[in-house]
């Protein structure tokens, strides 16, 4: 097989049908675009949910009474409680917050930016507390089922519930983002198919005299199948620069705040780099396998 040949047949290929080799290419590349945008989200995810899970606390929260009447949890009951807690494995610590102090952690934290609500914040709005760092936070179901029905305590808080929300948002965007890379690949597949058939159309003399002097079905077929892979892997590399592009003159100034804040992860170019190879074996093994079931289904002679 002259590979020569096969190499200027597919040039010849992708000239003639030029206008359809342009729109699959940037079709493929929206595809493989939004396709590593959700893997870009998806990693963006695991190591932003890996940053709260280490931040993630149970709180126990105590009763009206013993909030009031013993702010050094030097009774008996809040005692009590603050030493089994310290006993109980997978706790790594025990911090007790009374009313002042947790009149202080909101208006010092959690209203810091919104001095209109912290000035409404008084002694009587939180209960005293417990704030239990676990060492693995799959473990709350051991505090809640050994100490949410104690005497003294009024409620128990898993902060993982709060982050579980966070990323149910991630995951919509995520899901949104293969959901449209689902429907433009649907249209590349599609403009593959169109590609190949008019490609083999328009040459159907030059491929019937060359089975006729004894070119076997691969050899004739083979330059339809690159001139696939090629427009694909065009748009494969087309997708990996905007994904570069986009992170470095869009994404990261968007989120600078978000990142500095350390509330999500940041995507990093290393990031964009891992998913690029899977971008590239997607594009072209999409197309070459588009290509071959055209030309088998289609092409006949």
């Amino acid at each position: 097989m002259r590979a020569s040949f096969i190499f200027s047949e597919v040039l010849t290929g992708l000239r003639r049908n030029v206008t359809m080799t342009i729109a699959m290419i940037l079709t493929t590349a929206i595809s493989l675009g939004l396709f590593g945008s959700g893997l870009l989200v998806v990693q963006m995810a695991g190591k932003t949910q890996q940053i709260f899970l280490d931040r993630v606390e149970v709180q126990i929260f105590l009763t009206d009474d013993i909030s009031t009447s013993d702010p050094g949890c030097e009774g008996e009951i809040c005692k009590s409680l603050r030493t089994e807690l310290e006993d109980t494995p997978s706790v790594v610590s025990v911090e007790y917050l009374n009313r002042d102090d947790a009149v202080k952690d909101a208006t010092e934290r959690v209203f810091k930016d919104q001095p209109e609500l912290a000035a409404l914040v008084s002694p009587d709005s939180f209960p005293a507390s417990f704030k239990v760092k676990l060492s693995d936070p799959e473990r709350f179901g051991v505090i809640n089922e050994n100490f949410g029905t104690r005497p003294g305590v009024e409620s128990v808080l898993n902060q993982r519930e709060l982050v579980e929300r966070l990323f149910s948002v991630l995951n919509g965007v995520r899901n949104a983002a293969f959901a449209i890379a689902i429907v433009q690949a649907v249209a590349a597949i599609l403009l593959i198919a169109n590609m190949v058939q008019i490609a083999a159309f328009t040459r159907r003399t030059e491929v019937g005299i060359m089975r006729l002097v004894g070119a076997t079905r691969w050899y004739t077929q083979l330059p339809f199948l690159l001139e696939a892979v090629v427009a694909a892997l065009v748009g494969a590399v087309l997708a990996i620069v905007g994904l570069f592009t986009a992170k470095n003159m869009f994404i990261d100034d968007v989120l600078a705040d978000v990142y500095e804040a350390n509330i999500v992860a940041r995507i990093s170019n290393s990031d964009v780099l891992f998913v690029s190879p899977v971008l590239v074996l997607v594009g072209v093994g999409m197309a070459a396998v588009t290509a071959y079931v055209t030309l088998r289904l289609y092409v006949r002679e």
